[in-house]
């Protein structure tokens, strides 16, 4: 009994040195604070360049291929229609536009990794702990992204965490008017989170984009607002979604369990597997 119970506390012992050791490795007084909730400023909506108005507005630096694309979006919500924006199906966001902050997210700081948790997607993973961009990885919407912090007040406090993401899949869009990313999927996101130097409560974070349905990289600054009374609420896009992708058509469900059109003279799904006579 003697030998068995010393055996299970130099185990414990173990265990408890382990991870002291692993706290004592991880100075969060290096870090910057950036816990609490995160959400787009008052009057913000989810468009991609906060300072300008969705669509055509946003003056993205397209190709005349991606342009025309967009302005056929455009037009085709105007009828009733979704034009590119497949988030209408509950396809994730992915990358970079999940970073719009949509719902509210929060970010987690450690000291190999860093998460970005949001009601309405899977964590995002932001890798700190040096490794390099992984070879045969299957690429995501969300993509794989690798994160280095910079201390740029040379204070020996980190105020900044550079990020660039790379292997993705598609289709993703910019914002819901449909401003597509490349169909090649060879985007670079990359990223600069800080805090505001004369509020902590402001968040920012420089996004640059190398995508090539882009005539040159196109960079934007989002700004979050820190919330204090922290309140999380579930999301699922799929509960309630009332879109219905049929083909290439999107149908809406009406509330007594019907198809209906979303746009003028849509024509109906193709019946040709259902049993339509006698």
């Amino acid at each position: 009994m003697f030998v068995r119970g010393s055996i299970a506390i130099f185990a414990l012992t173990a265990a408890l040195s382990l991870t002291t050791g692993a706290a004592c490795a991880f100075d969060a007084t290096r870090y910057p604070d950036w816990s609490g909730q995160w959400r787009r400023p008052a009057g913000v909506g989810t468009q991609w360049d906060q300072t300008k108005r969705s669509g055509l507005a946003q003056q993205a630096p397209l190709t005349p291929q991606y342009q025309a694309r967009l302005e056929a979006s455009v037009a085709d919500q105007a009828r009733g229609g979704q034009g590119d924006d497949a988030r209408v199906s509950c396809i994730t966001a992915g990358m970079p536009r999940i970073m719009t902050g949509t719902r509210p997210f929060e970010l987690v700081v450690l000291p190999a990794i860093t998460y970005v948790y949001g009601e309405g997607n899977m964590p995002r993973r932001i890798y700190t702990d040096g490794r390099d961009f992984p070879k045969n990885d299957e690429p995501s919407y969300m993509g794989y992204s690798i994160g280095n912090w910079i201390d740029e007040n040379q204070d020996g406090k980190y105020d900044v965490l550079e990020v660039e993401t790379r292997n993705f899949k598609g289709p993703r869009t910019y914002e819901n008017s449909g401003i597509l990313l490349h169909q090649d999927n060879q985007s670079i996101i990359k990223e600069r989170f800080y805090l505001d130097k004369a509020n902590p409560d402001l968040l920012h974070i420089e996004i640059t984009s190398t995508d090539h349905a882009l005539t040159r990289p196109w960079t934007v600054v989002k700004t979050f607002r820190r919330e204090q009374n922290v309140q999380w609420a579930e999301y699922d896009c799929a509960e309630s979604n009332n879109h219905v992708a049929i083909g290439k058509e999107y149908y809406f469900l009406s509330a007594d369990g019907y198809l209906m059109p979303t746009r003028k003279d849509q024509p109906p799904p193709d019946p040709r597997y259902f049993k339509t006579g006698k």
